[in-house]
């Protein structure tokens, strides 16, 4: 099946995809800010830039699309019926950074909270935030 759009279109349409401040990480910024925590933004003296880094709860929250770090088992990570070996590539090349940086991050003692898209959606976003919460408060305790 061909794509839907020509390469300009979506060579524009794909350069609009943002790497940071995406909807769903603003979405978890605000609920952490309303709810008291200070935080700090891609914090670039860890590996991978974690998106949201809690120094005092020693925590980095990674917030991730659903399709960009190929979320297994998820209806919102479907693989492109055209140039499938090169986004199957980009995927995979994905997951193997992600699992190099949560390794170093481990590393160094950090705590890791992992976020998919998928899970801000507007049925699941209320527990995904509770859950989140609870396992800052449980990290805080420690």
């Amino acid at each position: 099946m061909a794509d839907v759009h020509d390469r300009t279109t979506r060579s524009y349409n794909m350069s609009r995809i943002l790497a940071a401040d995406t909807k769903p990480e603003i979405i978890v910024r605000k609920f952490l800010f309303s709810q008291g925590f200070r935080y700090k933004l891609h914090d670039k003296t860890l590996p991978g830039k974690p998106d949201i880094v809690l120094p005092k709860y020693r925590t980095a929250i990674l917030v991730h699309g659903c399709f960009w770090h190929g979320h297994d088992g998820c209806a919102y990570f479907v693989v492109p019926k055209t140039r499938t070996k090169r986004w199957l590539n980009k995927i995979n090349s994905n997951k193997k950074r992600d699992e190099r940086n949560l390794k170093d991050l481990l590393d160094r003692n950090i705590t890791i909270l992992t976020i998919f898209e998928c899970q801000l959606r507007p049925k699941k976003r209320e527990r995904t935030l509770a859950n989140l919460l609870l396992s800052l408060k449980q990290s805080a305790s420690e």
